[in-house]
C-alpha cells in the first residue's frame, strides 16, 4: 500500500462513458473530515468506484469527481454541509477505469457535542432514470454557462430554471427524485 494520498490530480483522464448502475438497494455510504479526505467507506463505495479501501482511505473524496458535474453543483452542496444544512443532489461520479456512476445523494455534518463540524457523512442511492434523464441536459447547460461566465453564469443560468418553474432548489432535487416531469 502506498503512503501517497490520491486526489483529483490522480483520477483517470480517459473516460470511457461507460456507466455501471448501482443495484435497487444498494447504498453507497463514506465519511470524510472536515477537508473532503475519506476517512471511512463501504465496499459498496469501493465496488462501485474501482478503488480498494486503502486507496480511498485518505483520499480526497474529489478523486470521483466527474469533469461533466457542473462546479456550481459542488459551491452548492459545500455552502449547505459548512451551513449545517442537509445537502440532497443528484451526482455523477468517476470510476478508477474511467467509467461513471450515477447516485441520488444526501450528505450531511457530523457535529460535536459543541455543534462544530467534525466531518461529513455522505449516503448514496440509484437514482431513478426519469431524474437523470432530465437533469443531464440541465448539467450540460450550467457547464456550457460555466466555461463562458463562470459558476456565476451557472447560478444565474440555475435560478432561472428554478423560478420559471416556481422552485425552490431542494423542491426541485426532490421532484426528481419522485419522477416529476420539469
Amino acid at each position: 500500500m502506498s503512503s501517497k494520498r490520491l486526489s483529483k490530480l490522480d483520477a483517470p483522464k480517459n473516460i470511457t462513458g461507460v456507466e455501471k448502475a448501482l443495484n435497487e438497494h444498494d447504498f453507497i455510504v463514506s465519511k470524510t473530515d472536515t477537508k473532503g479526505f475519506i476517512t471511512y467507506c463501504n465496499e459498496i463505495f469501493a465496488t462501485m468506484a474501482g478503488y480498494s479501501f486503502g486507496e480511498l482511505i485518505g483520499a480526497n473524496h474529489n478523486l470521483i469527481r466527474h469533469p461533466e458535474m457542473p462546479k456550481l453543483a459542488y459551491k452548492i452542496l459545500w455552502d449547505k454541509i459548512q451551513s449545517k444544512q442537509e445537502f440532497f443532489g443528484f451526482v455523477k461520479n468517476l470510476c478508477a477505469d474511467g467509467g461513471h456512476y450515477w447516485v441520488y445523494a444526501y450528505i450531511t455534518a457530523d457535529l460535536d457535542t459543541n455543534g462544530n463540524i467534525i466531518g461529513y457523512t455522505s449516503v448514496r442511492r440509484r437514482p431513478p432514470q426519469s431524474a437523470i434523464d432530465q437533469i443531464v441536459p440541465i448539467y450540460k447547460r450550467l457547464l456550457d454557462a460555466e466555461r463562458s461566465g463562470g459558476v456565476e453564469s451557472s447560478m444565474r443560468l440555475l435560478n432561472e430554471l428554478l423560478n420559471n418553474n416556481d422552485l425552490e432548489y431542494d423542491e426541485f432535487i426532490i421532484n426528481l427524485q419522485i419522477g416529476a416531469n420539469l
